[in-house]
């Protein structure tokens, strides 16, 4: 146990009425006790907002997404003092988050923790959830995961409004980007298993982006649709024929328009390229 890091743990709690003092646990603060200014606090929000709607249908989970880099940025070089993160909380949120009164733990690393205080405290049945996830979603969670292991996810641009460059009123959002060495990089997650439509949707879009984008910022638009890898023929399914056509027909419409076309399994180099372009 010697070579256990000594922590105290703060859960982040979403409180929407606090006279009901209803709460669901949506985080978890780690900050060492060693003192020797060797790290820092560490913060993290969970990503799956379901229990939040549970108790608050009308929650605005896109803002909860926002205000964690907020936080983590008041956070940085702060080795004891939690003012500046109680503040955004109170300013930002008016009491519906809380921060618990802290607990003393033991964790191997901070990250280590961490993944172990949000599987006991926020997602006890992550793994669960995470085999459910299919189509876009679960492509967008290994894009954001495979960002996040490299450092550059909180460096992005998310939920990029496609109105910026192209209209007002076009309600496409982007999922994220960023621009290295004037080029403007945009990803956006596309199932070609359950929403084929959208390969369209961004195909259509895609030539308007460009010139917005050259125009407002005067820079490249490389835009990359991340989809799931093909899966062959298992030669007894009548809807193999369907699928794979439907597939082959979003690549093709995509690709048609300039959109690079890549698998959930080209994450990886996609990722480390943002990490070396970003200078992580």
């Amino acid at each position: 146990m010697s070579g256990r890091l000594p922590c105290e743990l703060f859960l982040v709690r979403y409180v929407p009425d606090p006279v009901k003092n209803e709460f669901v646990n949506i985080g978890v603060l780690l900050r060492p006790v060693s003192g020797d200014g060797s790290a820092g606090p560490e913060l993290r929000l969970t990503r799956d907002w379901s229990r939040v709607r549970c108790i608050d249908p009308d929650a605005d989970t896109e803002m909860l997404e926002a205000v964690e880099t907020e936080m983590r940025q008041r956070l940085a070089g702060q080795e004891a003092d939690l003012k500046p993160l109680m503040t955004v909380m109170e300013d930002s949120f008016s009491h519906l988050l809380q921060l618990t009164e802290p607990r003393g733990c033991l964790v191997e690393d901070l990250a280590a923790g961490m993944e172990e205080m949000m599987r006991l405290y926020v997602e006890p049945r992550r793994e669960k959830r995470r085999a459910a996830l299919t189509g876009r979603a679960a492509l967008l969670r290994s894009m954001r995961t495979h960002f996040e292991q490299v450092r550059v996810w909180e460096l992005m641009r998310r939920r990029i409004a496609a109105s910026a460059y192209t209209q007002a009123g076009d309600p496409l959002k982007l999922d994220c980007g960023y621009r290295p060495n004037g080029r403007i990089r945009i990803f956006h997650a596309v199932s070609l298993d359950t929403d084929a439509e959208l390969a369209k949707v961004l195909a259509f879009s895609a030539p308007a982006l460009r010139a917005g984008v050259e125009r407002v910022e005067h820079a490249e638009l490389e835009l990359t649709a991340i989809v799931e890898p093909l899966r062959g023929s298992s030669g007894d399914d009548p809807d193999d024929g369907e699928r794979l056509a439907r597939y082959g027909f979003g690549v093709e419409t995509m690709e048609a328009q300039q959109i690079r076309v890549l698998t959930a399994n080209d994450l990886g180099r996609v990722a480390e390229t943002a990490r070396q372009e970003l200078r992580v």
